[in-house]
């Protein structure tokens, strides 16, 4: 087994309607369903920390395919979407899109080379991959 780099630890209670917070208490949020969901709102989600923490975890991949491609990437942005869908037998599914932003780069094939390479070493990528539908796309437009 190899060695672990990093665990991150994180206390919830009362699930979509609670408090989350990391045990190093730099993190501290209220969980709330959201209001298409039927709930009330006025705190985050799941689905909102997923789409955070993969969008985060996907760029700091790019930035490693960068150096080993010994390209400078420049500044990236990232909007990722991460949707609930039933199942049809009273659960959920959930796929991801995310929609990368390279400006600093001009070869499109060459955004592309970085953005299929991070989706082959991010551990969100990884941890979903063959579970959950993911679309990547480049500005907008599916790669």
């Amino acid at each position: 087994m190899a060695k672990v780099l990093y665990t991150a630890h994180a206390i919830v209670s009362g699930g979509r309607n609670g408090h989350g917070s990391t045990s190093d208490g730099t993190l501290q949020l209220d969980l709330r369903r959201p209001t298409e969901m039927g709930g009330e709102g006025g705190g985050t989600n799941p689905e909102e920390l997923f789409a955070v923490g993969y969008a985060a975890c996907f760029e700091g991949a790019m930035g490693a395919v960068a150096r080993r491609l010994k390209i400078e990437e420049g500044e990236v942005t990232i909007r990722s979407a991460v949707s609930l869908t039933p199942n049809g037998t009273g659960g959920f599914f959930l796929s991801v899109t995310l929609d990368v932003s390279v400006p600093a780069i001009d070869d499109r094939d060459v955004k592309i080379e970085l953005i299929k390479g991070a989706h082959e070493v991010c551990p969100y990528s990884n941890a979903t991959r063959g579970n959950i539908d993911v679309e990547l796309l480049l500005d907008g437009e599916a790669i």
